[in-house]
């Protein structure tokens, strides 16, 4: 009797629950959350972002709100936890949200002008005594480093290699003082003389030249790195397939009116392409090199482990190595085939 008492008075409450948690998911289903890295301050950023979310918002028929961290790790934990839905990362911290936050790239930006990609830069004061980057590394226990957030592609990862790896340094204890920053920190840090030399990257100085065109007039740069694949676009994957397909169909034609160029111009973008994780490939091979120069020199392993960890990382290498060898052989039969069918078509009209 009193069993049947007690269901009585919980069953309301338990449908009350349900109905109160339904709601919730619908209101969810119904904002979509992204993310953006902080590559400067977000009252910076947040201007830049408005119109591009407001017309996402209006062509999705829901409401999209950004998502502003003070470091890359807080937007990677911020997907793992599902808290956003979508994020503009760069290469590295996009390839630490595909491998532990349930990431997958969809898009990929494309930059002003339609470049494929930019370029990590190492900078100092126009009035300093380093003029290139052996300067840099031969006087590094004088100086003081700013490096970039460690999630950083341009800022951390392809600077850690081509610079430091390659000459057997370890960035964290070569100088006087290191310390980690944004770009934009970095920048002005250098500009102001608080910092002797730090990471930067190609986007972030056009940037610094229209917003602050006196605090880029005291930079020079003593490093230019490769070039470096355009930002990508990363999505959930668990996230529904209706809404996927919506966010394609957005970004895969946004950037086609004068409008909408204008809505990408402050972000320096042009417009976005079709990717995926294949994009990765190359920085996974940075992010290999590195780890494999750094097991070289630990002098902390035995004979034995250095070897077993030096063949695991080559086995990997390999694979990848493989795998962009493969992409290269389809790419170059896919130009093959559209040559091919635009000879033949001229041949017909000529015929």
């Amino acid at each position: 009797m009193a069993s049947a008492s007690f269901r009585r008075l919980t069953l309301p409450l338990i449908v009350g629950l349900g109905l109160a948690a339904g709601a919730q998911l619908a209101a969810a289903a119904e904002t979509l959350k992204f993310g953006i890295i902080s590559t400067e301050s977000s009252q910076n950023q947040q201007p830049l972002w408005k119109p591009f979310l407001a017309d996402m918002s209006k062509s999705l028929g829901m409401k999209v709100e950004p998502f502003f961290a003070t470091d890359y790790a807080a937007v990677i934990q911020a997907m793992r936890f599902n808290q956003i839905d979508i994020a503009w990362y760069g290469n590295k911290s996009a390839m630490e949200a595909v491998d532990r936050a349930g990431g997958e790239i969809f898009a990929q930006t494309v930059a002003e002008g339609g470049k494929q990609g930019y370029w990590s830069l190492m900078i100092v004061n126009r009035d300093s005594d380093l003029h290139d980057i052996d300067d840099v590394l031969k006087n590094a226990p004088d100086l003081i480093f700013g490096n970039g957030d460690p999630n950083s592609t341009s800022g951390y990862l392809v600077p850690g290699y081509y610079v430091f790896a390659k000459n057997g340094i370890d960035a964290s204890t070569a100088f006087k003082r290191t310390l980690n920053s944004s770009h934009e920190t970095n920048a002005l840090s250098v500009a102001n003389k608080q910092v002797d030399v730090a990471t930067f990257n190609s986007e972030g100085m056009e940037r610094l030249e229209i917003t602050a065109p006196e605090k880029a007039a005291q930079l020079r740069v003593v490093w230019k790195s490769p070039l470096i694949p355009s930002d990508p676009l990363v999505w959930r994957t668990n996230l529904a397939e209706d809404t996927k397909t919506h966010l394609r169909d957005f970004f895969l034609n946004y950037g086609d009116s004068p409008e909408e160029q204008a809505v990408l111009t402050p972000l320096q973008w042009a417009g976005f392409v079709k990717s995926d994780n294949d994009q990765l490939l190359p920085i996974r091979q940075l992010a290999f090199f590195k780890q494999r120069a750094e097991i070289a020199k630990d002098e902390g392993l035995s004979d034995d482990d250095r070897k077993e960890k030096l063949a695991a990382l080559d086995t990997q290498l390999e694979a990848l190595d493989m795998r962009m060898k493969e992409i290269k052989a389809a790419d170059t039969q896919a130009s093959d085939n559209k040559t091919a069918d635009a000879k033949a078509e001229q041949a017909a009209v000529a015929g």
